[in-house]
């Protein structure tokens, strides 16, 4: 039971405005595992100013990238030798199978901010150019104080997809987490507090929706970066639209993973398997179409039938466990509705479509495979969020490239070949943010984000980088030099 009765804020714990709680629940043993206070628009305030003193009077800005950097490995260094402790606090609060904690949640986490430490080190934040009148001062500034909207399904993950950008470019943070997994987030506070991060850089303040939509609002935020649901994303970009704020979506995804007629299955689904149902199948870029070849329609339905009976459900925290409950009881209502709106429209189950045998508590949900799906099934079109996969025929490659691209999402997708450049050239003509080839879904120092309704922006890479930088042109006078 981990129990806090404070927020971190400017740097200290301080007391909360307001008295409300939020208990953190296993999704395993539905027993309480955490309690945390429950912000109030009174702290986001708080938290807010926190933030604005460190960025308009604090050294953070002034320091040279270099000495962030130094504090930035020494935070990622922290966390990873709490590797563990981490693993299973987030294991606790979303169910997550505890190998997918270590190296999906934790280790994943810590190699994001190594890339950040890095690109501190390297990104060229000043040069000089050669302009019509004389010498160009190009400069790029940090965008003042961020809020960081933070998802249940990978916290501390996505936390450093904002909060490593962020430090880089020399920002300040405010970090609202989920409401289901505020601990993780709690015990990196504790983290900032012991790593020499001036006061105010970064702020940890959990609380539900209306909060956080203050938090959005607030003038005194100068970019806002969010990942969850395309509904709340189209919400978020509406206020920031209004307000001219710089914004950050990484929203929902439906990808799709072509399987080509020349593909090997034997060296295809050891790798699409964990991509497609990882995480429980929580996770925004999981590859829940699965489109093969008419002509070996039945040969691919069998062999994934028979790796999806095999996916072993358990208790998350159980090394050998590769599927585990779902984060809430709402979301395994989510996912059995959709189960029972793929059969009555005509999709069948091959696997799965119940609740597994032997497990009294906890919200799990079978992993599931659809055949006979058509693409303008509700189970294809709509993100269900949950271990549901839909095996959907296509004729040719044309047909296989319009049924990828037949989506409202373009986050990411896959394709399975025995000809790299057959694959590559397939990538070019579906449209999402990141494909892979033969391959997982994301490379830390390359850009992510999505096409369409999957959001605006990029993450990781340089580019996400810039997502927390302001350019500047400083025109110097003719015949002046910089030395």
């Amino acid at each position: 039971m981990k129990t806090y009765d404070k927020f971190f804020i400017g740097g200290k714990w301080v007391e909360p405005a307001g008295t409300g709680t939020l208990e953190v629940v296993s999704p395993a043993t539905l027993e309480v595992v955490g309690r945390v206070p429950e912000a109030t628009e009174a702290d986001m305030d708080r938290a807010v100013a926190a933030a604005r003193e460190a960025f308009d009077l604090g050294p953070w800005p002034r320091m040279s990238p270099a000495e962030r950097a130094d504090i930035m490995a020494s935070i990622s260094a922290a966390v990873m030798a709490q590797m563990d402790d981490f693993a299973t606090l987030i294991t606790n609060e979303n169910g997550a199978p505890i190998s997918f904690s270590q190296m999906g949640q934790v280790y994943a986490a810590t190699a994001v901010l190594d890339t950040y430490v890095g690109l501190a080190r390297s990104y060229q934040f000043e040069e000089t150019r050669a302009g019509m009148l004389g010498q160009v001062l190009v400069r790029r500034e940090p965008v003042g104080v961020a809020a960081g909207i933070i998802p249940w399904n990978v916290p501390l993950f996505i936390t450093m997809l904002k909060m490593g950008p962020a430090l880089a470019a020399g920002a300040t943070m405010v970090i609202k987490p989920a409401p289901e997994t505020p601990l993780d987030a709690f015990a990196l506070a504790e983290i900032l507090e012991q790593s020499g991060l001036p006061a105010g850089v970064v702020n940890i303040v959990p609380a539900g929706r209306e909060v956080g939509e203050h938090l959005v609002r607030h003038p005194d935020v100068d970019k806002v970066a969010f990942t969850g649901s395309t509904a709340a994303g189209r919400r978020i970009g509406a206020i920031c639209g209004e307000q001219l704020k710089r914004v950050t979506l990484e929203l929902g995804g439906k990808s799709a993973a072509i399987i080509c007629d020349d593909a090997d299955l034997d060296a295809t689904l050891p790798t699409l398997m964990p991509f497609a149902l990882m995480n429980n199948g929580q996770a925004c870029v999981a590859q829940t179409r699965i489109l093969a070849p008419r002509s070996r329609y039945d040969e691919v339905k069998d062999a994934l039938a028979e790796a999806v009976g095999n996916f072993k459900v358990g208790d998350p925290l159980d090394p050998s466990t590769e599927c585990g409950p779902l984060v809430a009881e709402r979301q395994r209502d989510r996912v059995e509705g959709y189960i029972a709106k793929g059969r009555d429209e005509g999709a069948t189950v091959v696997v799965g479509g119940g609740r597994p045998a032997g497990f009294d508590r906890g919200w799990y949900v079978e992993p599931t495979l659809f055949a006979d799906v058509d693409n303008s099934m509700t189970i294809a079109q709509e993100e269900i969020f949950g271990p549901v996969l839909s095996l959907i025929p296509y004729d040719s490659e044309d047909d296989a490239v319009a049924i990828a691209n037949d989506s409202d999402y373009g986050l990411s997708g896959s394709v399975y070949t025995a000809d790299v450049n057959r694959g590559i050239e397939i990538a070019k003509r579906v449209r999402t943010g990141t494909y892979a080839v033969n391959n997982l879904g994301m490379d830390f120092g390359a850009p992510f984000g999505g096409f369409k309704a999957s959001g605006v922006g990029r993450e990781l890479g340089p580019e996400g980088l810039e997502a927390y930088l302001e350019d500047k042109s400083i025109l110097l006078p003719g015949g002046f030099e910089l030395s």
